[in-house]
């Protein structure tokens, strides 16, 4: 997820005029169900001392709290277009001496993406709501290694302490007043040197991983805290487990350790007063234990695994009720190319694009501390996978997010975050990289050998946004989605039955349907490598698609548009180019050398001979079809992020630029600047506040210095903002909008990371 950057606007230009009325407007907003999850989900933290309680983070959706009947409740809505980064959990503790206490380490980017330094949030209720306190280096919710963890720990022997692993070279902070404020501990020895890709000049792969967890050894209590404390950190080829027995004022590494890969969880039991650690890298993945008493390291790596050892080990789980009892899930199982764990996406495209069938890790578990394990499935004959014969019967009682997969329902991948319920053995939970699974009935993997597997995530709304449309026919709403593809919603509050299929697109990256049919729609995947064509129709509302073969292998993501006839298609591809691109009745696409690449494209809805363009400042049409494009005389200012068309009237349109937006009722002809608005990014038409009236105009803008959500019924006269406190959508310049055509006030709000929003008035 990117920032929010505002543009400086030259005292030179004119400014718009301001309006009549600028305020707020009461909305109540939800979520539109998709199923339950959507992306990532690092991991999931119980509190051990009160029955019931867990937390669950993600890379770009925030955090929840779990709910008596599995449900989730989100817990950091409230960030706004000055606090979009909160979204990004990098760590979590929930307090074992007072439940009531939650803290989360937030921040979206180490590297420029995010220009933030990172931020604790506390909370005194449980998550009901926060204060926050500045930490003075960058957090990495959605960097590489966020899987890891916990870096944030609270001391079970004195609860104002804390320690927290921090990334980029900055090693390990303390707070010894419940979180308020933090200090460097100079004494720790070690800050990581491991980085996925040196040669990465976004940074984001070539930053410094850093510390990866802190565990305390809550035997070891004095009257100031715990005394023995152990520090993972991201080092390969040298010491990367340290521990101190004083209390944090000195450190060592731990004797006999392997530091020949990264360790990327440590789980300290009470009960056996021994440390779990889970290895991995890309070469061998290692598993180990360290008997604090003793002193002494085992290699506990599951039997089945060491054979072919081509992936590393991510999940790791203790049950508190039973001393002995371990889990750990494969990590990167079936990507053997992969340099890193930590590279999450590359691991996931990997999957996505070329290879369903083999979506699934694996899960082991023993009893006795690691000297024998059984695994959750075993092979039947490479590469079918046998799931009806022992070791375990998995039963999946429901499938994440509807049928989002044409494959057979699965266990899961990207498998980081893996719990066990303190209070209740048979109750377990793990993050995946699109939903939260789980069950209720584990004891039965020890006995019968038949457990339950389901998605375990209603509430959790993950998906990033890239398109919504609302047709007036259908519907009411169709969505395009990162990683998941995209959804037809026939009903808002119950999940799509699945997703879109045939050609089924890991990410699809825009939307659009035909003004005079609006049963036909277009849709762009944004797949890299794949052997469908990346432009897909349906005539039939978006229940059944086909590909297009006028799109060429290779050439997908970006833009797309439709005329109101469905005979012409424009896209603005992502790759390999950004020109801008047209198809008529089916035929190949050819580059339209007269607009400039990256140009925001849109349809007339009515004329359908008419289609639009914009770039910089210049506003482009083409009156039949695509043949011949000119520049329209409309005077804009700024850089052209946007074009809304009227679905119900010919030639009016909107556009959005770095300095406003530009209306025009004569098809770009003239175009007058809406007051007050001095920046703005998506836009929607909705229905009128009375029939056949000016229709409402939402955008994603910037008025009176504040980026948000605004509504105007009559074309900026009067402005009001729709978000509320509890409702910041993050980032204002990552919304996307559709407005229902038939129902005034409903207002379909896409966002980087918390799914999408419909209001009602």
């Amino acid at each position: 997820m990117f920032g929010a950057f505002a543009g400086f606007v030259s005292l030179a230009l004119l400014l718009p005029s301001v309006s009549g009325t600028i305020g707020t407007q009461s909305l109540t907003w939800q979520n539109v169900r998709i199923g339950g999850g959507g992306g990532f989900v690092p991991n999931i933290v119980f509190n051990p001392s009160q029955k019931g309680l867990a937390f669950a983070r993600t890379d770009i959706g925030g955090a929840y709290r779990l709910n008596s009947d599995d449900t989730w409740t989100p817990l950091t809505d409230f960030a706004n277009d000055t606090t979009w980064d909160y979204w990004g959990i990098d760590a979590l503790a929930t307090d074992p001496v007072n439940p009531n206490n939650l803290y989360l380490a937030v921040g979206a980017y180490t590297n420029s993406w995010d220009p933030n330094n990172g931020t604790i949030l506390k909370s005194t209720n449980m998550g009901n709501n926060f204060s926050s306190y500045p930490l003075p280096f960058k957090v990495g919710g959605n960097m590489p290694g966020r899987g890891m963890g916990e870096r944030l720990a609270i001391d079970p022997n004195n609860n104002n302490i804390l320690f927290f692993g921090a990334r980029s070279g900055h090693g390990l902070y303390k707070s010894t007043n419940a979180g308020e404020t933090w200090s460097k501990v100079t004494s720790f020895p070690s800050v990581g040197t491991y980085v996925p890709d040196p040669t990465d000049t976004t940074g984001y792969n070539s930053d410094i991983i850093g510390l990866s967890w802190v565990a305390f050894d809550s035997t070891s209590k004095t009257s100031s805290g715990s005394s023995r404390i152990f520090v993972g950190v991201a080092n390969m080829g040298s010491n990367n487990v340290f521990v101190t027995n004083d209390g944090g004022s000195t450190w060592s590494a731990v004797a006999g350790q392997n530091n020949t890969f990264i360790p990327h969880k440590g789980v300290f039991s009470r009960a056996e007063k021994s440390l779990y650690v889970s290895y991995a890298n890309g070469a061998g993945p290692y598993d180990g234990t360290l008997d604090v008493t003793s002193g002494t390291w085992k290699d506990i790596t599951p039997a089945a695994a060491v054979s072919d050892l081509y992936y590393g080990f991510g999940g790791l789980a203790i049950d508190a009720q039973k001393p002995g009892t371990v889990m750990v899930a494969a990590l990167n199982e079936w990507q053997v190319a992969l340099m890193w764990p930590g590279s999450y996406l590359l691991l996931f495209w990997f999957i996505r694009v070329f290879d369903h069938a083999v979506k699934d890790a694996n899960i082991f578990r023993s009893l006795d501390g690691g000297n024998t394990w059984t695994t959750i499935w075993e092979w039947a004959d490479y590469p079918v996978i046998n799931r009806e014969l022992p070791p375990i019967y998995i039963c999946v009682a429901e499938d994440p997010l509807g049928d989002t997969d044409v494959s057979e329902k699965l266990v899961g991948w990207m498998i980081e975050g893996l719990s066990i319920d303190p209070f209740d053995s048979n109750h377990w939970l793990y993050g995946t990289g699109e939903t939260i699974m789980g069950g209720h009935d584990l004891l039965k993997w020890d006995t019968v050998q038949n457990v339950t597997l389901e998605s375990l995530a209603t509430g959790i709304e993950e998906t990033s946004v890239e398109g919504l449309i609302a047709p007036p026919v259908g519907g009411p709403l169709l969505s395009v989605v990162g990683d998941i593809g995209g959804f037809l919603h026939t009903n808002l509050n119950t999940a799509p039955a699945t997703a879109f299929q045939t050609p089924d697109y890991g990410t699809t990256t825009d939307i659009d349907f035909a003004g005079g049919n609006p049963l036909i729609i277009v849709r762009a995947g944004g797949v890299s490598g794949s052997t469908d064509p990346q432009i897909a129709l349906s005539r039939d509302g978006g229940n059944t698609w086909y590909a297009l073969y006028a799109a060429a292998l290779g050439t997908y993501g970006g833009k797309v548009a439709i005329s109101a006839d469905s005979n012409t298609i424009l896209w603005v591809p992502s790759s390999p180019s950004t020109n801008v691109m047209i198809s008529q009745y089916s035929s190949s696409f050819t580059n339209i050398t007269s607009l400039p690449a990256g140009s925001a494209i849109a349809a007339d809805k009515v004329n359908a001979t008419v289609l639009y363009a914009a770039s910089g400042s210049k506003l482009y049409i083409t009156t039949n079809s695509g043949s011949t494009w000119s520049t329209t005389s409309a005077s804009l200012t700024g850089s052209a992020v946007k074009i809304a068309v009227n679905p119900n009237v010919a030639g009016e349109l909107w556009v959005s630029t770095s300095t406003g937006i530009f209306h025009s009722t004569n098809y770009g002809k003239t175009a007058t600047a809406l007051p007050s608005v001095t920046n703005a990014w998506n836009m929607a038409l909705g229905a009128p506040a009375t029939s056949g009236g000016t229709p409402a105009l939402y955008a994603a803008a910037t008025i009176e210095n504040k980026n948000a959500l605004w509504h105007t019924d009559n074309n900026g006269a009067d402005w009001y903002q729709i978000n509320d406190a509890a409702h910041g959508f993050g980032s204002a310049d990552s919304l996307i909008l559709a407005a229902d055509p038939h129902t005034y006030k409903r207002v379909y709000v896409g966002t980087n990371g918390r799914g999408i929003f419909y209001s009602t008035a």
